[in-house]
């Protein structure tokens, strides 16, 4: 009976089993690579006007909210104050900050800021009456934009209602 030899190659196959269970150096030092290279390429192509554009509607909404707030400050204090209260712009136009003032006493309640990316202008003063309308000398529009995206808060005279549009 003669006897049969394995081959070298059958003998490779057994030692060295077929399938790798991991990437070498080599390998992701290349993938790294190629990510760097790809955000490189793509991050200055981004558009960060979106992020402006967001800004704009941020600042009408948080203006809108307190000429609300000032309105709502002269309806709720008529018994005590007849003057009102009054949301004065602070600085030239552009704007870049506002107060809430009380009208009787000249005191300052708040005063808040405007994101220095967005360009707020138009009037400069919305006073409200114990009935929470506008009284004579009080502006009723204000117009914020950035990036091509421009929103105009009105105010209504008789009511005070303030309404907020996206041009």
């Amino acid at each position: 009976m003669r006897r049969v030899q394995p081959s070298l190659s059958l003998l490779a196959e057994v030692a060295m089993p077929r399938y790798k269970r991991a990437f070498s150096l080599t390998e992701m030092i290349l993938v790294v690579l190629f990510i760097g290279i790809f955000a490189a390429i793509s991050i200055p192509r981004l558009n960060f006007a979106i992020i402006s554009k967001s800004k704009v509607g941020y600042a009408a909404q948080k203006i809108v909210t307190d000429l609300r707030r000032t309105r709502m400050l002269a309806i709720s204090e008529a018994a005590t104050n007849t003057t009102g209260y009054e949301l004065r712009m602070v600085s030239g136009t552009p704007y870049s900050s506002y107060q809430i003032k009380n009208r009787d006493g000249n005191t300052v309640v708040d005063t808040l800021t405007i994101d220095s990316a967005v360009s707020c202008s138009g009037d400069n003063k919305f006073r409200f009456g114990p009935l929470g309308n506008l009284v004579n000398g009080s502006g009723d529009e204000l117009v914020i934009s950035a990036e091509g995206k421009t929103i105009t808060i009105s105010l209504e005279t008789a009511t005070g209602m303030v309404k907020c549009v996206e041009n």
